[in-house]
């Protein structure tokens, strides 16, 4: 006779496998709603203190152009060291460096030369760690039986709900305690995500690599992979440029913008949360119904919904109408990124994912450092409205040019499923 399984093993199985998921979703959203703190509260910093919209944006490009590096050159470093590793040192060494902006500027003072440093250097080391926790999801969502492209949708969701937490949280604390004050609640959310990772995240997958792999062969292979794929390599480029247009935008005409028409810190965060709101519903949408519809379809609709945005500012509206319109505009962005995660975990071998991944976001950030700096010289030329109908113009013209891409075709899941053979293709 067989033995009978204890009473309540399964939900406590159950339960012990959900965890590792759980606690990597819960360490990522503290980690990002840190983020959105410091980037409502840098540039606000920027503005109180030297008025100028140039400087806004030269604080804008030393916040992303490490995202680039960093994604780029830290890729190997990730496979390397492991995921959960690099998680760990990775949110440490971040909150160290933004915990040394408030700390100088209440002691010894802080030079604008040297919040550039520290703000170049929070950004370089957070970005291998929000890489690394990425890489994680899919063998974690595996022990739970959540298929790719929910997995992907919850971890959007909770990125935009780091979005809509951070943004109000900031604009909240600036206006109850000052800026430099935020930022040391910015410095405790990666201590806590650091220690909610040490504790309950122990992936299943890790890189395979022979002893005598060498640094710049393997990143040539992340290289030679996302070159050798057409839909991911239309997607990063794709992606670039738009992001440099809403590097331009995010990072110095709607903090300007803001603070011309509305006056406060709590508006921009509060203008800040509807996107991301917005983007939640869109994302909560396509977890319980886009399997329904056409990945292609959805993709499309997605961002030329998100273009409506900067005609909306254009008609400068009541802050509350501009709140409303930015999150039905934003509700567009939600799947858009859980479905580039699907398409990238389909066609990505997991011991590659750390380079590819790298080599992805550092292509699809490096127009940003440029369009945050240009944004902030441009705004002082040529004014808020030119800047808003160049910005959204281009965006139109762009995310519309993507029905017309071939390689577009193949975001429907499934189709070409190449990881398997692309793992070990030859230059």
């Amino acid at each position: 006779m067989m033995p009978r399984p204890a009473m309540g093993a399964a939900p406590r199985e159950s339960r012990q496998n959900r965890l590792p998921l759980v606690a990597l979703l819960t360490a990522n959203a503290i980690s990002q709603t840190g983020n959105y703190i410091a980037a409502i509260a840098i540039p606000w910093f920027v503005l109180q203190t030297t008025g100028s919209a140039a400087k806004t944006g030269i604080s804008g490009f030393f916040a992303i152009l490490p995202i680039v590096l960093a994604g780029f050159f830290g890729g190997v470093i990730v496979d390397r060291l492991g995921y959960r590793r690099t998680s760990i040192l990775a949110d440490l060494a971040s909150g160290l460096a933004v915990l040394l902006i408030p700390l100088l500027y209440f002691t010894l003072g802080l030079e604008f030369w040297q919040l550039l440093v520290l703000v170049f250097l929070g950004a370089f080391l957070d970005t291998p760690g929000a890489s690394a926790r990425e890489a994680m999801l899919p063998e974690l969502a595996s022990l739970t039986n959540l298929s790719l492209e929910r997995a992907t949708s919850l971890s959007q969701i909770v990125e935009r709900g780091a979005r809509l937490a951070g943004a109000a949280l900031a604009g909240g604390l600036i206006a109850l305690v000052g800026t430099a004050h935020a930022l040391w609640v910015d410095a405790a959310t990666f201590g806590v995500s650091a220690a909610i990772v040490a504790a309950f995240v122990r992936p299943q997958v890790h890189a395979q690599r022979p002893p005598e792999a060498h640094y710049w062969r393997e990143l040539a292979e992340g290289l030679r992979f996302l070159r050798n794929d057409a839909l991911l390599l239309t997607i990063v480029v794709t992606v670039m440029v738009i992001n440099g247009l809403d590097a331009a935008f995010g990072g110095v005409v709607q903090p300007v913008y803001v603070k011309a028409l509305y006056g406060s810190a709590l508006d921009l965060g509060l203008l800040v949360s509807m996107n991301g709101g917005g983007a939640v519903v869109g994302a909560l949408i396509f977890a319980a119904v886009g399997h329904r519809f056409s990945r292609r379809l959805v993709f499309l609709a997605g961002f030329l919904l998100v273009s409506a945005r900067y005609w909306a500012y254009l008609t400068y509206p009541s802050l509350a109408v501009l709140m409303l319109a930015t999150f039905v505009t934003s509700i567009g962005a939600g799947p858009l990124n859980p479905i580039i995660d699907a398409v990238r975990f389909e066609r990505i071998p997991p011991g590659m994912r750390g380079r590819v991944f790298g080599t992805i976001q550092a292509g699809a950030w490096s127009a940003m450092p440029l369009g945050v700096l240009l944004g902030g010289f441009l705004t002082e030329r040529f004014g808020l409205q030119a800047m808003l109908i160049a910005l959204g113009g281009t965006y139109l013209l762009v995310t519309s040019s993507l029905a017309f891409l071939p390689a577009i075709r193949d975001v429907e899941r499934g189709s070409l499923r190449v990881a398997e053979r692309k793992a070990d293709s030859s230059p």
